[in-house]
């Protein structure tokens, strides 16, 4: 299968590098890592080891594949969105943080939109090089559910080089249910600048709860079953895989990057207002997030 990784960072260099063992891959990056997979391949270090050689370019514009899978941050799907329209793909699947993503490519691509979860873990160490920090589970279908065709044969090109893959038929549900885990764990962490388990324990687990639990409450008014017992317990189970993992969120935040709080807590805030619900812990959460984005000129 040909396929382009669009926003080659920690996550996409990860799964492009696996995905390059076996298929004709084009990773779209920085010019620096560009620079370094030319000069003398890809590196993945950690629990996923090989060193590959895919193509690699800063110019996302006029590439055509047989699938595009976009890994770059959500303030930046619209940018990935022009830049792929002027090439030519069968089907796109978003494996990005946060909502909304799937329904900006929507609005400018043609053909297929996948939905996607990955909980891999993946760090950039250098320029060429992006380590495995902990084995996780992709999971892609149909953005509004259901089953694909398309979905079926992404899944089986994902699983042959040994990416663990669930192809699901319930992707709205489960696209809520990792927003309510971000909406716990991300932002607590990226204020507090502390790693993930610290949302176990007191005081920050009382808040990580709280936002969950809203975020919950505001997947069923919009017509996704999603329990907060369900979406509790799979904040606590993520926290405490990814103990001594920073949360992407304060990954941005300790590298002065803009962050996702806007498809993410914001997210929730925004559903949340249109159904008349009211959500403090989001809303504190996303603002003080914001607050620190705006102090530094990131928005």
């Amino acid at each position: 299968m040909e396929i382009v990784v669009f926003g080659a960072g920690s996550l996409g260099s990860l799964v492009g590098g696996r995905l390059a063992r076996d298929h004709e891959v084009t990773l779209v990056a920085r010019a620096e890592h560009t620079e370094a997979i030319r000069d003398s391949g890809l590196h993945i270090e950690g629990e996923l080891e090989a060193t590959v050689f895919p193509a690699a370019t800063t110019d996302g514009r006029g590439l055509a594949a047989d699938l595009a899978i976009v890994t770059v941050k959500s303030g930046d799907t619209a940018t990935a969105a022009d830049a792929l329209a002027t090439g030519s793909f069968d089907v796109v699947l978003s494996l990005q943080n946060g909502m909304g993503n799937e329904a900006v490519l929507a609005d400018v691509l043609e053909g297929s939109i996948l939905a996607g979860t990955a909980s891999y873990g993946a760090v950039r160490r250098e320029p060429g090089t992006v380590e495995c920090t902990g084995r996780g589970e992709i999971v892609l279908g149909a953005r509004e559910g259901g089953s694909s065709v398309l979905a079926e044969r992404v899944g089986r090109a994902f699983s042959v080089v040994g990416l663990e893959t669930t192809v699901a038929d319930d992707m709205p549900r489960r696209l809520w249910g990792k927003l309510a885990v971000n909406a716990g764990i991300n932002p607590v962490t990226a204020l507090a600048d502390v790693e993930n388990g610290a949302v176990l324990d007191p005081p920050a687990n009382d808040t990580a709860r709280a936002a969950t639990r809203e975020t919950a409450r505001v997947a069923r008014a919009c017509g996704v079953h999603l329990p907060n017992r369900v979406a509790l317990e799979s904040m606590a189970r993520v926290a405490d895989d990814t103990a001594a993992n920073a949360s992407s969120m304060r990954q941005d935040v300790r590298t002065g990057r803009r962050t996702e709080i806007d498809a993410i807590n914001g997210y929730v805030l925004d559903r949340a207002s249109e159904r008349g619900l009211e959500v403090p812990t989001n809303r504190t959460l996303a603002t003080l997030v914001r607050t620190w984005e705006r102090a530094r000129g990131l928005r």
